[in-house]
Order: C-alpha cells, then structure tokens, then sequence
C-alpha cells in the first residue's frame, strides 16, 4: 500500500471516530437536557429516566438540534414551566461541553 492510501486510510478512519463522537456527545446532552428538563417539570426517578429517552429519541426527528428543543421547549410551556428559549438553548449550549467532556474521560 502506498503512503497516499495509507494517509487516506488514516484521515477515513479518523472521520468515522469524530462522527461517532460527535454523534456519542449529542446523545448524552440530549440526555442529560432531558434530565434537567424532568427536574424543572418535576418528574422524579423513573418518570426522570423515561423523559430523558424521550429526548434521545427525539432527535431523530430531523437534522440539527431544533427537534430536541421544540421538544423539551413544547413540554415545560405544557407544564406551565416559565422559562425562555435562551435559557433552554444556553442549557443545550453548556450540556454539550459536559458531554464532550465526559465522552473523551470514557476513552
């Protein structure tokens, strides 16, 4: 193999790590804002756990994070939860700094 396919190899394989990580960090965010948003709406536990995968699989629905905050959005103003959009987006902003941060302590 040459040193191009080589490098080329190299900068493929590469890619495919910062993908997943990437796609690895956005998950836990989603969690972790999926969390923090049960707390404000007063879920505990279980019910907690069960809205935080709710906001994992929302994600899904389209590309980029709108889906995730229309969601978490959508469900404080249901219940009755006061809180901006730039608070809710400055959580999303802070949230994927930790789950960066704890996706690279995983190794």
């Amino acid at each position: 193999m040459s040193g191009f396919d080589e490098r080329k190899k190299g900068q493929e394989a590469k890619f495919a790590f910062d993908a997943e990580k990437k796609f690895r960090a956005e998950a836990r965010r989603n969690k972790l804002l999926g969390l923090w948003a049960a707390e404000l709406m007063g879920l505990e536990a279980e019910a907690a756990k069960t809205y935080a995968a709710e906001v994992v699989a929302s994600d899904f629905q389209e590309a980029g994070d709108e889906d995730v905050f229309r969601k978490v959005s959508g469900d404080l103003k249901a219940k009755g939860v006061s809180i901006t959009e730039a608070v809710i987006r400055e959580k999303m902003l802070s949230l994927i700094a930790v789950a960066s941060e704890q996706i690279a302590a995983e190794g």
